[in-house]
This record gives C-alpha cells, sequence and structure tokens, in this order.
C-alpha cells in the first residue's frame, strides 16, 4: 500500500470528528540527534511526522548546501532513512520543504539577485527536493528584497506560485515521480493577522488559476494568526476567533490552515488548537535553544564530575559553543535591538550577551568541526562517570516535541487517519 499524501491526510483529517482530530506538527530539523528524538517519538505515539526543512538549513551543493550537518536533499533524505530503519518505525513520515522558492536563501537576498535569477536557483531548488522524494514543497515567492517594509502585491504573489507550481508539476510528469503536495503563502514575521477576507481573496484566485492550468490544490494555506518568535518567546498576540475564521475559510476549499512561528507558545492556546481548526504549526528555533541548553547542562555535569575526580578529563565545549555562536552572525535576524550593529569583537566582551546569542543561535554551529569535537569529548568524558549524554539530549528534546503531540491531540492520530 502506498504512502497517504499529506493532501490525502489533510482531507481525511477535515472529515474526522472534532474529538478525533489533530493539529499537525511541522518539526523544523536543527539536527540529527532531533531527526531521532522525534522518530522514538512518533514509534511510540503513532502520529505522522512533517520534517520541514529550510534552504538554509538543507539544500544542494551548488546552490550552498545547508547548515544543518551540510545536507542536500539527498543526505537529508538519506539520513532519515537510516534512522527509521535503526529504530524500526514504519510509520508516516514526510520531508517537506519549507520556504522554498526565490530570496530564500539569505545569501541570496543580500545580493539582492534579480526576480528571473532568483526564480532560477528557486526552481533548481525544487526540482532537488522532487529527484529526492520530498513529499511537500511550500512556495513562498514573498521574501522579496526589493519590497521592504511592505506587503508584497497580491497579484505577483499569485503570478509567482503560479509560475513555480507549473514549473514542478512538469518536471514532476517528465521524471515520472508520484504525485506530491503544495503549501502556499507564507507567515509576516511581523506577529500581525491575515483578515478573513484577503485569506478568502487570495484562495478563490489562486484555485482559478491552478484550474485553469490543470494544476493540482494545495493542502496547507498559510494564514498569520499573530505569532511572532523572537528570541525564545513568543511576543505575537495569538488570536482565537482570527484562527476560527481563518481556518473555516480554509475548510471551506478542503485545505488545511497552516501557522508559523508557533515556538513557545502557551500551553492553553496550544490545547486550543484541533478546537480552533488549526490543521497544522510549524516548530523550529525552540528545538534548536532546547538541544543547546541541554549541552551547556551536560558541561556543568562535567565539571562537576572533573572536580571530583570521577572523570579524567573534560571538554572546552561551552567557551567553543558560545564564540561560535557569536561568530556565525546567524542570529542576527532574532535580535530585537541593536546588537547586530556591533562587531563580534566588542560582542565576545559581553558576558550577558554572549549568554543570550548562544541561547538562540547555538545550533547553528553543531556541525562546526570545533564544536563537534567538543561535544564528542563531553560524551566521551561523560560516559567515564557511566553518564549516557545522548540519552539525556534526546529525553529533553522529546520532552519539547511531546509538549506540542500531546496539546495537539496527536497521539494514535496516525491509526485514526488509516481507519
Amino acid at each position: 500500500m502506498s504512502k497517504m499524501t499529506l493532501s490525502e491526510v489533510v482531507k481525511k483529517g477535515l472529515k474526522l470528528k472534532k474529538s478525533e482530530r489533530a493539529t499537525m506538527l511541522g518539526i523544523g530539523p536543527m539536527s540529527k540527534m532531533l531527526i531521532k528524538a522525534s522518530i522514538l517519538l512518533a514509534k511510540e505515539k503513532d502520529f505522522p511526522l512533517m520534517f520541514i526543512a529550510s534552504r538554509n538549513q538543507v539544500d544542494a551543493k551548488e546552490l550552498g548546501g545547508g547548515y544543518v550537518c551540510n545536507w542536500d536533499q539527498k543526505g537529508f533524505s538519506d539520513a532519515i532513512k537510516e534512522v527509521s530503519k535503526e529504530i524500526g518505525f514504519d510509520g508516516l513520515y514526510y520531508l517537506c520543504r519549507d520556504h522554498g522558492g526565490p530570496w530564500q536563501r539569505d545569501k541570496e537576498r543580500k545580493e539582492h539577485l534579480p526576480e528571473d535569477e532568483a526564480m532560477k536557483l528557486g526552481k533548481k531548488s525544487y526540482i532537488e527536493d522532487l529527484i529526492n522524494g520530498f513529499d511537500l514543497l511550500h512556495i513562498d515567492p514573498t521574501k522579496d528584497p526589493y519590497v521592504v517594509g511592505k506587503v508584497i502585491d497580491m497579484n505577483v504573489v499569485l503570478r509567482r506560485t503560479v509560475e513555480l507550481i507549473k514549473f514542478v508539476e512538469q518536471e514532476r510528469i517528465a521524471r515520472g515521480l508520484p504525485e506530491i503536495s503544495y503549501e502556499v503563502g507564507t507567515e509576516e514575521t511581523n506577529g500581525g493577522l491575515t483578515s478573513v477576507e484577503s485569506y478568502e481573496f487570495f484562495i478563490q484566485k489562486l484555485m482559478k488559476e491552478l484550474d485553469d492550468n490543470g494544476l493540482p490544490h494545495p493542502c496547507f494555506i498559510v494564514g498569520q494568526t499573530g505569532t511572532l518568535t523572537r528570541l525564545t518567546e513568543n511576543v505575537g498576540h495569538f488570536n482565537a476567533k482570527a484562527s476560527i475564521d481563518l481556518s473555516s475559510v480554509a475548510e471551506k476549499y478542503e485545505v488545511g490552515l497552516k501557522e508559523h512561528n508557533g515556538d513557545y507558545q502557551d500551553e492553553g492556546i496550544l490545547l486550543a488548537h484541533p478546537a480552533l481548526g488549526i490543521t497544522a504549526m510549524n516548530v523550529a528555533p525552540e528545538y534548536g535553544t532546547v538541544e543547546t541548553r541541554a549541552y551547556l547542562k551536560l558541561v556543568e555535569l562535567e565539571e562537576m564530575l572533573f572536580n571530583e575526580r570521577l572523570i579524567s578529563k573534560k571538554s572546552n565545549l561551552k567557551d567553543c559553543i558560545r564564540r561560535e555562536s557569536v561568530a556565525s552572525r546567524r542570529w542576527e535576524k532574532w535580535m530585537t535591538d541593536d546588537t547586530v550593529s556591533k562587531s563580534t569583537e566588542d560582542l565576545l566582551k559581553d558576558e550577558e550577551i554572549i549568554t543570550v546569542i548562544t541561547d538562540i543561535s547555538g545550533h547553528y554551529t553543531f556541525n562546526n568541526d570545533n564544536v563537534k569535537k567538543e561535544i564528542e569529548d563531553l560524551f566521551a568524558n561523560l560516559s567515564e562517570a557511566g553518564v549516557d549524554a545522548e540519552k539525556y539530549v534526546i529525553y529533553k528534546l522529546q520532552e519539547s516535541l511531546d509538549r506540542y503531540v500531546e496539546t495537539f491531540n496527536l497521539t494514535g492520530y496516525t491509526s485514526r487517519l488509516k481507519k
């Protein structure tokens, strides 16, 4: 039996009784450790996994590769297959492209590439996604460096969206590849709301354009519910009424409302998600912070065990990850003050700022050679005292993941979908 497409999953989910509905979780693949923790939890709790990789995280080598484990699309796909086989997981998982399309790599935006060149690179990335078995492609042509500080014209978004879906479908059919699913729209990262009127107008116009071109409808359409991630908290103002209204419109067109920027929300709000009709929500930076904090907690343990002479040596992970986090400058988009204007040298003199930066962007350094070596040394040192460091990191990641699994009514969701 072939795997259900995400479009089929969404449609089946929308037909379930209210008590059986769930909000699916899009997991930003911040590390191989997170993928392992996710698969172990999905095996235990029987829910479908969606791994949502941005182009900065996972992309073709010729386009610059990804910062997560240096993965291109094949490496990403192979790693998940390998972990699934190792764990004996035979449940549902989906490889998803998050924010695919033009200007979606930081470098492309900074260089202000012309539209035709940016679209060409976005298309190249999508071809690699297709070839390597991605199940969902997010078509997001809205990160336009020529439109700053204002909302991009809806007709421009529609034109680019249809062009990209048409291109992907032609490439997919020409290669004899199976059907895939699509996500459209984007979150404006300002904590605002999508108006119900503009949301429905966009859906109507998009569906007509797709129908006129003989193209498939998307399974997810992103809507802004008021969420906004900054540093390690959600500083937006979640709007329950807007969520109900947007999800009702989406359901009318047999698509799911997708929420982005879901990290760090209050559990009361999370519990409401299935009832509000939010079909899926993305979480990513939170897991990177959780893993970074787990490593630093293990460093504290290592220091204590070394002082008590229960281990013979200690790593230099704390200094290493802090220094490399600051030097990466990857934290700039998350900061809320004038820190961005300061030089790396000046920042490295400020203990408080180093701590904040490491907390939000330590995960960008996990694959740096120096940091990888220090993590390996840390794990080896702790094993001298019988401490299973990997088990602890996975436990902390699962603790964060399980918060969403439980509040989103995801336990047993795969079985409910297959009835």
